[in-house]
């Protein structure tokens, strides 16, 4: 049994749910939680994350499962893909933890943790503006790149998938 065509639609549905998680982030959450005062942006963002934090086992499965299935992908289809089409996978890969899952690990989940490791209560209207504009910009900006990427990389996949 061929193992890569699997594989493929496993890691093109992946990568199109983690587009469509962090697109969901910048179209509707951030601007939502953006008309809120500091205090409630800070509240509402870290509840949002706790579900997060608390390892949600479809996100988990998502976030998780988009990256091993388009390594495995990758694995597998260097072998039954032909060039170009066999670069355009790596690329995939290549833009997919460069640009998704790498820049999640190193700057938006540590934004996250810093976020949570904040007690609200604490802290003055002062520090709460501090707190937000420290975080908001920084996690919004690598959001949009996130997005970006990921979407570019489902592309790809989309394209591999229906020459496949």
């Amino acid at each position: 049994m061929n193992l890569f065509p699997i594989l493929l639609t496993l890691a093109t549905l992946g990568c199109a749910l983690v587009t469509g998680i962090t697109l969901i982030f910048a179209i509707v959450i951030m601007p939502g939680l953006g008309s809120l005062s500091d205090r409630s942006f800070l509240e509402g963002f870290k509840a949002i994350d706790q579900v997060i934090q608390n390892n949600h086992p479809v996100f988990i499965f998502v976030w998780l499962g988009s990256d091993l299935s388009l390594n495995a992908a990758t694995a597998f289809g260097w072998s039954e893909l032909a060039n170009p089409d066999r670069m355009l996978l790596v690329a995939a890969l290549i833009i997919y933890l460069g640009g998704v899952q790498i820049p999640t690990a190193a700057v938006n989940v540590p934004l996250n943790n810093q976020l949570q490791a904040l007690t609200l209560d604490e802290l003055d209207d002062d520090q709460l503006h501090e707190a937000r504009t420290t975080f908001e910009p920084r996690w919004l900006t690598w959001n949009t790149l996130r997005t970006w990427l990921a979407l570019i990389t489902t592309v790809l996949l989309l394209f591999l998938l229906l020459r496949w």
